[in-house]
């Protein structure tokens, strides 16, 4: 795959990815921090990172590129179709907290293997 092929991104993410979001979250947190969370990263900028530093913070492993959604995504890529920003929680270091992707982490797993320096966009959230 060409690495002078550009990435689509939406502006901004989907009601079903925020539905996600707040889907997993909610393993995680309380109802008012899912609120919270799920309506900041509404309301927030999308920023760009490089893929590879979302998994290096996360701590979350590469998926195989045969893994199904790993698979669906790079198809995208690769048809130029727009993929829906990737949703995280800002980790804490001194706590030995990582990012947490909330939605997206089939995409970011993509966009390592179409090219590991590539922006990523991204709706960011403090846990406040």
């Amino acid at each position: 795959m060409s690495k002078k092929q550009r990435l689509n991104w939406r502006p901004r993410p989907v009601a079903a990815d925020l539905n996600a979001a707040a889907r997993f979250l909610s393993l995680i947190n309380t109802p008012a921090q899912i609120k919270y969370l799920v309506g900041a990263l509404r309301r927030n900028k999308t920023v760009d990172h490089a893929a590879k530093d979302l998994l290096r913070a996360s701590g979350l492993a590469l998926l195989p590129r045969d893994e199904p959604q790993v698979e669906a995504d790079l198809k995208k890529v690769r048809k130029g179709k727009s993929l829906s920003p990737v949703l995280l929680v800002v980790g804490d270091m001194t706590l030995g907290i990582p990012l947490t992707v909330a939605d997206g982490y089939h995409r970011i797993c993509a966009v390592c293997y179409f090219d590991e320096d590539a922006p990523v966009s991204c709706r960011l959230v403090s846990r406040g």
